[in-house]
């Protein structure tokens, strides 16, 4: 884990199925730690929207990209380790989550919130936010997928993990813990 002197974010980002919700939680317990999830910050107005097929604009997300940096500080302010499930899809918005990070120098990427990538392909995708849909337990419809994807920016240089979001989320789990938490804890 991080140093005792510091905190440590860690951003499981993805579009929407990926599997954010469900690899940020059973991380967070591993580690234990705190875990939050970036939809439980929408506003109402952005699920509606959402609900309706309607893509967030940046004016839909920025205050709610705000948010989830005031929450990351305040977690790193306290010293403590957070997960973040956040789908986080351009660099812009992950910069306001980097922001988070009182000694973060914009665009150096050495900052203590840290970026997982769960990738997987359109179809598996679309097979989840299906089945979600028949559940009825999401707002995000199925229909937005490609916009997300559309959307979905990766700048190398920003030392963004990808991990294959079609393992079982056990393995995803203990890759991700062999990545950051075992490094970390060795520091």
């Amino acid at each position: 884990m991080a140093a005792d002197s510091e905190g440590m974010g860690v951003v499981i980002m993805g579009v929407s199925g990926a599997g954010k919700s469900t690899i940020g939680e059973m991380l967070a317990k591993a580690v234990n730690c705190s875990f939050l999830d970036a939809d439980d910050f929408h506003p109402q107005s952005n699920k509606e929207k959402m609900h309706k097929g309607i893509p967030l604009s940046d004016e839909d997300r920025i205050p709610w990209l705000n948010l989830l940096r005031d929450a990351l500080r305040a977690c790193l302010v306290s010293r403590k380790t957070m997960i973040l499930g956040c789908s986080a899809l351009q660099k812009r918005y992950r910069e306001i989550l980097r922001s988070a990070d009182p000694n973060y120098v914009p665009g150096s990427y050495f900052c203590v919130i840290k970026f997982v990538l769960l990738d997987a392909g359109a179809e598996v995708l679309a097979a989840r936010l299906q089945e979600r849909a028949e559940e009825g337990n999401h707002f995000m419809p199925a229909k937005l997928l490609q916009s997300q994807i559309d959307l979905l920016q990766i700048d190398e240089s920003e030392g963004i993990v990808k991990v294959d979001a079609t393992a079982s989320p056990l393995v995803i789990v203990d890759t991700i813990k062999a990545l950051f938490f075992d490094i970390y804890s060795h520091r």
